[in-house]
């Protein structure tokens, strides 16, 4: 199939390298001129695991085309998927512009009967809107070119996006029409080939599963945060909570981590939209606003451990903190824990020394340049470096080599050994009979 992306960020840029990979002729689509001369060149806006060889090599192929405008011939198709940004508003909304002007746009191009598809993560009824838009713009064309517009929300794990887009769980598809149910089942069947993991239902169903899900997965975590933060009042060791709990196979294991609080550019933006639109309907969502409340306190919690131990004034102190990016396998460091506690310890008069395997170059983008300038933040190039003479080691990432680091050579670089452990990744036993002093999350 022919098919045209809009929006080469995360989801657009996944989905269009892998329907590349199982044969389609796509054209990915971004205003961006600079991030399309790069993908022209094989380099990447994002660091996801397997996406460079595949964005590479079906460019070189053929299959998979890079432009920044709708009306340059590589993207003509009968199939549009939108997949840009829906950034939050002031009041936790979803901002709809760029969907919108995408919509609008598509209206002004299409010359014959075209599925719209929106893949960005959207509020119920944006379906709507998105028919409205193109119908205007047709309208102002004089002319009467069918369409249809279909809701496919994405379901995918930074850190894991191509293996979740090649190997589905399930793939949800909302539309009324039977034409497109045909068209979107052979499009998706050959990432099913085992058994069918289609999911037809109504359009606005398929909108508010999106944000359901990633809603119901934001609690389970906020819930084991709350847990995590009692056992640590009544002297009780989450970490066999966690596994007795997990043992149930009606809870499972997935998602019941305590930590430092989720991040991301899904699970804050998705329950504060989520938030949002119940209020708009009036109803006020007393669950949802309390998985909200739980997640942004629980940002702070390990800051307050690093204040009981050291004081609230941290001038003259430095800390060694491994992991910047949100979760392990991705650069992301949007909404991440690690920003929360930089601005805590930096405000407080103390400096970092940070690392993180991937996350380098988008913290150098990101973080207050100011920072830098004063020395009160240095990324460091190498994890053990980040460790030498500082009064404690911090760990917000729970990044792979991070997980069995050489325990002998840290307690002997480190000015103190003390371990704030963000993502309960170590034994506390084992650590503080190693003459270390420990500190987790409910531990």
């Amino acid at each position: 199939m022919k098919l045209t992306i809009i929006g080469t960020g995360y989801v657009g840029l996944v989905t269009g390298a892998c329907f590349a990979e199982m044969g389609n002729t796509v054209t990915c689509v971004d205003i961006d001129e600079a991030k399309v001369e790069g993908l022209k060149k094989g380099i990447l806006p994002i660091y996801e695991p397997g996406l460079e060889s595949i964005v590479i090599n079906n460019f070189r192929n053929g299959r998979l085309k890079f432009c920044t405008s709708l009306s340059d011939p590589v993207a003509e198709s009968s199939m549009y998927f939108i997949a840009v940004g829906t950034p939050p508003g002031e009041d936790g909304s979803a901002d709809l512009r760029y969907v919108l002007t995408v919509a609008r746009d598509i209206g002004r191009h299409i010359n014959g009967y075209t599925i719209i598809i929106d893949k960005s993560t959207v509020p119920v009824g944006t379906a709507d809107k998105v028919k409205t838009a193109v119908r205007h713009e047709l309208h102002q064309r004089g002319a009467d070119i069918p369409f249809d517009v279909v809701s496919n929300p994405e379901f995918l794990k930074e850190g894991a996006a191509v293996e979740d887009f090649m190997r589905p769980d399930r793939v949800i598809l909302g539309t009324d029409s039977e034409q497109v149910r045909k068209v979107m089942r052979e499009l998706y069947l050959p990432f099913m080939r085992a058994h069918e993991r289609l999911l037809f239902m109504g359009v606005r169903d398929a909108e508010m599963t999106k944000y359901a899900g990633n809603a119901m997965l934001a609690t389970k975590i906020s819930f084991m945060n709350e847990i995590a933060n009692l056992c640590e009042h009544m002297g009780v060791d989450v970490e066999n909570v966690r596994q007795g709990i997990g043992s149930d196979s009606r809870i499972g294991y997935s998602f019941i981590y305590p930590g430092a609080g989720y991040g991301g550019s899904c699970f804050p933006k998705d329950v504060k939209a989520l938030i949002r639109m119940a209020r708009d309907h009036e109803f006020e969502p007393s669950l949802l606003n309390a998985v909200e409340a739980r997640n942004e306190a629980q940002k702070h919690v390990l800051f307050g451990k690093i204040t009981r131990r050291f004081g609230a004034g941290l001038k003259g102190m430095t800390f060694g903190l491994w992991g910047l990016s949100f979760k392990p396998g991705t650069d992301d460091m949007r909404e991440a824990s690690s920003v929360v506690l930089l601005h805590e310890l930096v405000g407080a008069g103390a400096m970092v020394k940070a690392y993180d395997p991937v996350a380098m170059p988008a913290a150098k983008r990101e973080l207050p340049v100011e920072w830098f300038k004063s020395g009160q933040l240095k990324l460091m190039d190498e994890q053990y470096g980040t460790l030498e003479g500082v009064d404690a080691m911090i760990l917000m990432t729970e990044w792979k080599p991070f997980r069995h680091p050489d325990f002998d050579r840290i307690r002997k670089i480190m000015k103190n050994p003390v371990i704030f452990d963000g993502r309960n990744q170590y034994d506390p036993a084992l650590l503080r009979q190693a003459g270390f002093e420990y500190s987790g999350i409910g531990r």
